[in-house]
């Protein structure tokens, strides 16, 4: 259904759109609270998030995937069990896209270096 109005073009390359996904996984506060505590504690089972958290064992099977499917965390069978943990390879690409994007955001400006030099001096 058109609405009418215009919109940017949404169109992304590859490494953007695998961008915005691990951006969309990780910005659900579950999901948040969980790759936060993995990066803590890894190999942790489903059954070990779910009895830290409210929810059902389900819900939390379906977080870990999308997680998983973003490329933010791995997991190793063992046997029944399933073990989780954060995905070195998956976090230093999304860091190192993260720099590549906002490339001056982090670094300060040559105006906030000349204020902070004569607040100091």
């Amino acid at each position: 259904m058109a609405t009418g109005r215009k919109t940017a073009d949404t169109r992304l390359s590859e490494d953007e759109a695998r961008l915005a996904k691990m951006l969309r996984a990780v910005g659900n506060p579950t999901r948040f609270q969980i790759v936060k505590a993995l990066s803590e504690q890894p190999d942790w089972t489903c059954g070990d998030i779910v009895a830290r958290t409210v929810l059902a064992q389900s819900t939390v099977s379906q977080h870990l995937k999308v997680l998983r499917e973003a490329g933010l965390i791995q997991c190793d069978a063992d046997g029944a069990t399933t073990c989780y943990r954060i995905d070195p390879n998956g976090v230093r690409w999304l860091r190192l896209q993260i720099q590549q994007w906002l490339p001056g955001c982090c670094t300060p400006s040559r105006r906030r270096q000349r204020t902070a030099r004569r607040r100091a001096g």
